[in-house]
């Protein structure tokens, strides 16, 4: 067995500089290694989006491409698949029923639904004609779809045969505007009707391609500067802001992916099989899919029900997955419950084996040749559960937790990374390398086509120049956006310079690793001067089994901090049961004892992680019921929405505050 030997993934070539005339004090430029020289040119062929798919179509006709599972009575079947040459002849089919239409290159098309391959024909049918793809959240509600449809001036929407009532709604003001629906199946004759009343017809999916079929125009290849797609991305207050995207910036992105994967023995084949489930209408989904067209791999979509996403990993054994934490937090945490049942024996051996495996990654063995004996006796069984062909798991969207990517590392008998970006950078902008240990907790190093420095963020005490250099992430490079649609304003003050300023806080190696470790923006300062960098602490403080969720509170008229946490249920309720008390998940949460144990775990927490006074929480709110979409709680990324947060639980956080004044002035009193 061979240990693998220390890797540079980045080199420095720019020193940092300190504050001066007004600047900001900013710290050294890292590049990737792969970019040393400089960015890789693009092949000729292979220089807008429409390339990436016409190209491995040419290539690969009778590969299958993409997959679904079609259902019989109400139950999901085994997966169906269309060929590379099915799906290209269904793209000039859709192509040229739009041209037939009327829409002229340059106009905005949307796509409204839940991933499948009608999503992916459209989205090509505006690649290959030189239309700009216009992506609506399958999770926002009909006043940001209104507000989308209206802002970006869109002529046709390809949709879910479930969302045409919710275009249709009388909410939908700009639903007028509209030449045509096309529906991802069919629609309702009383549909049909609501839509001619508004002057829009709606297609069914096969009328639509007959449409084509019957007049065939050749395909409008768009420029490499064009834009290929604007894709809105929901704020934590305020409208969407639409991210215009090149096609230029596509195809750098799946050849930096390209390079990336060349320098790994085990290279990914046609054989290869990705489960997509994370919305198409983000950008991780959407490039990971690009990649694979590129690649003349194959995409199985997941059945609508991410309840029962393992019944889609079981029937399609997939060798790629791509989630956001939430995701691999619910894989670590059915492991640990199927460990907890074990019997002691058993459970020994397991953790046993997990150490010994751990260690020998830690000294540089690979994952294959770490601990087969490991891997045969206890960890195949978790690779058994999903799917059995696994062979790259990737986790983005947020920073995963230490303790769950070691445990994935060792357990799932594949290779694990994370990876840091925005919709902004075109996805992934740092990413990390399999089987270096050196290389868990973080972001990675910065991706082919990216350059990534940290900027001064002087009040809150981040200074790039220091030790360790943190500050506020910058990104320059080919895979950046060209700007918000109809925002100049907003362009200007994200990119300065040349350097997009994500908002994000990061914490930089001198060897180019990136951490991230808070939020610009989510800052306040209490009473006493003192700022609080709030994400960071949300995230120490959702460590507790207990703690689902957590909102942590404070403002400047006040001297502590309080919280609103979402128990978890399974383990509340076990709390609930060693403790004598017998409800509902519901009843159990309004107990004052749960609230003083949460409590009390918070702070042992905080003690743990050696906060400072300031930073403790004093008082809390429990709420049974997740934080989510439906109460504006959430942005559809799942990114808190603090000022709504705050209306929302705003009585019950006064009421908390008085408690504390009271026992501050009952004790002062004694």
């Amino acid at each position: 067995m061979e240990v693998n030997p220390k890797n540079v993934f980045s080199i420095k070539v720019e020193d940092g500089k300190p504050g001066k005339d007004g600047r900001l004090a900013v710290g050294p430029v890292f590049r990737s290694m792969l970019a040393k020289d400089g960015f890789p040119q693009l092949e000729p062929d292979m220089k807008t989006s429409w390339d990436v798919f016409r190209v491995g179509a040419g290539k690969y006709p009778n590969n299958r491409m993409l997959g679904w599972r079609p259902f019989k009575d109400g139950v999901p079947g085994p997966y169906l698949w269309k060929s590379y040459k099915e799906v290209y002849d269904e793209v000039l089919q859709a192509g040229s029923a739009l041209k037939q239409l009327g829409v002229q290159p340059g106009s905005r098309v949307g796509i409204y639904g839940t991933n499948c391959p009608q999503w992916i024909v459209a989205m090509q049918a505006c690649n290959g004609y030189s239309l700009i793809c216009v992506p609506l959240y399958d999770t926002l509600g009909a006043g940001a779809v209104d507000y989308i449809i209206d802002h970006a001036e869109i002529d046709v929407v390809f949709i879910q045969d479930k969302k045409i009532k919710e275009i249709l709604s009388p909410n939908c003001k700009s639903a007028k505007r509209l030449k045509a629906l096309v529906s991802f199946t069919s629609a309702t004759s009383e549909q049909i009707k609501e839509a001619d009343h508004i002057g829009t017809k709606i297609y069914s999916w096969n009328e639509f391609l007959k449409v084509g079929s019957h007049n065939p125009h050749q395909p409008c290849p768009p420029k490499s500067n064009d834009i290929c797609t604007i894709m809105y991305t929901s704020g934590t207050s305020g409208q969407p802001k639409g991210v215009m995207l090149t096609h230029e910036s596509h195809a750098m992105y799946v050849k930096g992916v390209d390079l990336f994967m060349d320098q790994f023995d085990d290279k990914m084949t046609t054989d290869d099989v990705f489960l997509s489930f994370l919305p198409l209408a983000h950008i991780l989904d959407r490039m990971i899919e690009e990649y694979f067209f590129h690649k003349g791999a194959s995409i199985g979509y997941y059945h609508g029900d991410l309840n029962a996403l393992r019944d889609d990993i079981v029937e399609l054994k997939p060798t790629l997955l791509v989630g956001v934490p939430r995701v691999y937090e619910r894989i670590y945490e059915g492991i640990l419950k199927a460990i907890a049942e074990l019997r002691p024996l058993r459970r020994v051996i397991f953790n046993a084996l997990y150490n010994r495996k751990l260690a020998s990654m830690k000294a540089g063995y690979s994952h294959k040749t770490a601990s087969p004996f490991a891997d045969m006796l206890a960890f195949r069984k978790v690779k058994a559960r999903l799917g059995g062909r696994l062979r790259l798991l990737i986790s983005g969207g947020a920073p995963l937790s230490t303790e769950i990517e070691e445990f994935m590392r060792v357990t799932t008998c594949a290779y694990f990374i994370q990876g840091y970006g925005l919709t902004e950078t075109l996805g992934p902008s740092t990413v990390c390398y399999i089987d270096d240990m050196a290389l868990v907790g973080s972001a990675g190093v910065p991706a082919t086509y990216t350059e990534i420095r940290l900027e001064e963020v002087s009040e809150m005490g981040y200074d790039p120049l220091g030790v360790p250099s943190r500050g506020e992430i910058c990104i320059r490079g080919m895979s950046l956006f060209a700007g918000y649609y109809k925002n100049p304003e907003l362009t200007n003050e994200a990119i300065v310079d040349g350097w997009f300023h994500t908002g994000d806080i990061g914490e930089m190696t001198p060897d180019g690793i990136l951490k991230v470790i808070d939020r610009k923006k989510n800052i306040f300062k209490l009473s006493q001067g003192e700022y609080v960098a709030v994400e960071y602490l949300e995230k120490v403080y959702g460590f507790p089994p207990i703690v689902e969720d957590i909102w942590v509170y404070g403002d400047s008229f006040r001297s502590n901090l309080v919280a609103v946490v979402n128990p978890h249920e399974e383990n509340t309720m076990k709390w609930a049961e060693s403790n004598g008390y017998k409800g509902s998940f519901g009843e159990i949460c309004k107990l004052e004892g749960l609230k003083e144990y949460i409590l009390k775990e918070l702070t042992a927490v905080a003690q743990k992680n050696k906060l400072r006074g300031f930073e403790y929480i004093k008082g809390i709110v429990l709420d049974p019921v997740p934080f989510d979409i439906e109460r504006d709680l959430v942005t559809a990324t799942m990114k808190k929405k603090r000022n709504t947060m705050l209306k929302y639980y705003q009585s019950e956080i006064d009421t908390v505050y008085k408690k504390l004044e009271a026992q501050k002035n009952a004790a002062k009193a004694k």
